[in-house]
């Protein structure tokens, strides 16, 4: 190993030019035929040749919303070819795909029985084919995360969540995002930025988590900007990686309102919303939302970020990076009009991720937070 290794919830090789270790993980994890999953613009621009393996068996059929029948594909494909292990390489599309893949075709199971609402967590077993993640991205943190989104062929997005599908090694390599163009790095960190925003003001009391989610929030807020800007700042994309990987560690403190109703919004496959955005769109609503039921806490982040006003001022200085970094300031800006807002209050108040807001989310309070938003 050329790169120190980190042990948490899995092993990670984090550093720049890290992706010179794969062989030896490769070798380590204990595969001899993988199955590189991806997405066809990756494949497009070469980044499975980055990998230097040799005749890689390659599926790159995934949208940006991975779907059901894309998994089944996978599985199609990883059993056709004789795959031992999978490679996921790209953002949180190929990896949570890559994760569905690794889950059927093991196990006889129906996807959607997978999820959690469903009680996934006692079904999804240990049998899980070994995964080895490569982000591309400083956005989603699959690469240490214990679950995956997948658009069901019921139309309902749905979280499948299990420590078996927590990658089994990790290569975290930011020069891997030096060709990410500045929109995409700016929807991706605040991805990342909205699960340590998120993580630290659950209502899950768990201190190691929260003081994971507060460090990286500290690191992505100061950094954003210099990724956005100069998309060969390296130093800036390490600390965005980081960043990301360390909301992701997060989670098993809970998400909250942000992603209860970005989960079914991106299910809208007519409309093919990018999560990140969504999220981005979402976080001065949400600040404002939660205020008074995580007024602590965001007192705590107003000071960590050097905002001198405090929690009252929150809202509006994430409004302000939003607009700093060329994100749109509202769901209208992305394509979504009061039409596509039916049913997505519904689905939000069954999300996973709303039992753990500070404040509980109702029917009520949930159709007023989207019409705000809109």
């Amino acid at each position: 190993m050329q790169y120190p290794t980190i042990s948490y919830l899995t092993k990670v090789q984090f550093g720049a030019g890290s992706l010179a270790d794969l062989p030896e993980v490769i070798q380590r994890v204990g595969m001899q035929r993988p199955m590189v999953v991806t997405d066809g613009g990756l494949l497009e621009r070469g980044f499975v040749e980055r990998l230097k393996m040799n005749k890689p068996v390659v599926f790159a059929d995934i949208e940006t919303n991975p779907t059901e029948a894309s998994v089944l594909r996978g599985v199609e494909a990883y059993q056709g070819e004789a795959c031992d292990g999978i490679i996921a390489l790209g953002g949180g599309s190929p990896m949570d795909a890559a994760k569905g893949i690794g889950i059927l075709a093991t196990h006889q199971l129906a996807l959607e029985d997978t999820a959690f609402i469903y009680g996934g967590l006692e079904k999804v077993t240990s049998a899980v084919t070994p995964i080895i993640a490569i982000p591309t991205t400083a956005g989603t943190g699959s690469e240490v995360g214990r679950g995956a989104l997948i658009s069901m062929e019921s139309g309902r997005k749905l979280a499948i969540i299990s420590p078996h599908i927590i990658p089994k090694w990790s290569i975290v390599d930011p020069e891997l995002t030096l060709e990410l163009p500045p929109l995409l790095t700016a929807a991706t960190g605040m991805d990342a930025l909205s699960h340590c925003l998120e993580t630290y003001c659950s209502n899950v009391f768990n201190p190691v988590a929260g003081a994971i989610a507060i460090d990286g929030l500290r690191r992505g807020w100061a950094n954003i900007k210099a990724v956005v800007d100069d998309g060969h700042n390296i130093a800036a994309r390490s600390e965005m990686m980081m960043c990301a990987m360390q909301g992701a560690l997060s989670f098993q403190k809970g998400l909250g309102v942000i992603h209860a109703v970005s989960h079914p919004l991106g299910a809208l496959r007519h409309k093919g919303l990018h999560h990140g955005t969504l999220n981005a769109v979402f976080i001065p609503h949400a600040i404002r939302f939660n205020l008074d039921s995580a007024r602590n806490e965001m007192e705590t982040i107003s000071a960590t970020l050097g905002i001198s006003s405090g929690a009252d001022a929150l809202a509006d200085a994430f409004s302000a990076l939003n607009h700093r970094i060329g994100l749109p300031p509202n769901l209208g800006g992305m394509g979504v009009d009061a039409g596509d807002l039916d049913g997505i209050a519904e689905g939000a108040l069954l999300d996973h991720c709303g039992f753990t807001n500070p404040r509980t989310l109702t029917l009520e309070n949930l159709q007023t937070f989207l019409k705000g938003a809109l």
